[in-house]
């Protein structure tokens, strides 16, 4: 699996998606994939570092060492590191733009250390300048990042986005805007965030509207870019343009939605984590993998 996921095209030869969820580190980066096997995941999703902090304590030899060896004890595949929230490649403010790219270019060294194949990025905010200004920064960001890592085998995927505020990523075309700018194509995907999907004004509910949501990306991205989903329904209405995460089918998008995606041979073999809210407990994880996979068509 590990290989086969690590490839440019991000797929694997399967007949159905590999499903996790975001798992916490406490207690080690380790420890996330002995909590992911408990739950029945096939892959996670980490935070390698407080994604509240821009400082990042040094990942140490043993941290590694102990992770791979998680790995190969659970099964579990590692497949995406989710970046800091503060990170902003869209700010037209000098300094806030060159702390972003520096704080990312560390959480990238830390996804390769851990020979993980996806960094998952929120573009970032405008802040005001206008969506033309936070496209060219956040391309010009990356740019230069993937200079910097040129032997880099790890991608970026570009999160879809809510909508919230001058946040850069909700529409389709924006994403497309900051690919078309990008001088190593192969380095960059996208991650497909359901509720994000949804709050941005794109319905899923019905076939038809599934089969035009993606119609609509594969015109302004292309599908072939999806490297990984994030299974989240929605506590807010279509086009709410609020980023407001919920148990699957508990919120206003339904099981459909869900169903669709699981049975779709074109992200058969991706990585799908959940985002959706828990506890201490693994329960609610448990819960909905159960759920989304008692869709998957036998």
């Amino acid at each position: 699996m590990e290989e086969k996921l690590a490839k440019t095209d991000g797929k694997v030869e399967a007949k159905r998606p590999l499903l996790g969820a975001h798992m916490s580190v406490a207690g080690g980066l380790d420890q996330a994939l002995y909590r992911g096997r408990t739950a029945g995941c096939d892959v996670i999703q980490i935070f390698s570092k407080n994604s509240n902090q821009w400082k990042a304590k040094p990942l140490t030899v043993e941290d590694i060492a102990n992770f791979k060896k998680a790995r190969l004890e659970t099964g579990v595949f590692p497949a995406m590191v989710h970046s800091s929230y503060l990170i902003n490649l869209c700010s037209d403010k000098e300094e806030e733009w060159k702390k972003s790219v520096e704080a990312l270019h560390i959480e990238m060294e830390r996804v390769e250390a851990l020979e993980m194949p996806y960094l998952v990025l929120h573009p970032g905010s405008h802040l005001g300048a206008g969506e033309e200004v936070g496209i060219s920064r956040a391309a010009e960001a990356l740019n230069l990042l993937f200079q910097r890592t040129a032997r880099f085998k790890m991608q970026i995927l570009i999160e879809l986005t809510a909508g919230q505020g001058s946040c850069i990523g909700s529409r389709f075309e924006e994403v497309g805007a900051i690919f078309d700018r990008i001088k190593a194509p192969e380095r960059i995907g996208v991650c497909f965030d359901t509720c994000h999907v949804f709050a941005a004004g794109y319905d899923l509910r019905t076939e038809t509207d599934y089969q035009e949501t993606m119609a609509a990306l594969d015109r302004a991205v292309g599908l072939g870019q999806v490297r990984a989903f994030h299974l989240n329904d929605c506590k807010k209405e279509l086009g709410c343009r609020v980023d407001r995460h919920d148990h699957i089918g508990r919120g206003k998008m339904g099981t459909a939605p869900f169903s669709f995606l699981m049975n779709d041979p074109r992200f058969f073999g991706l990585p799908m984590v959940l985002e959706t809210p828990k506890g201490k407990e693994l329960k609610e994880d448990i819960q909905n993998l159960a759920i989304l996979r008692n869709l998957q068509r036998r």
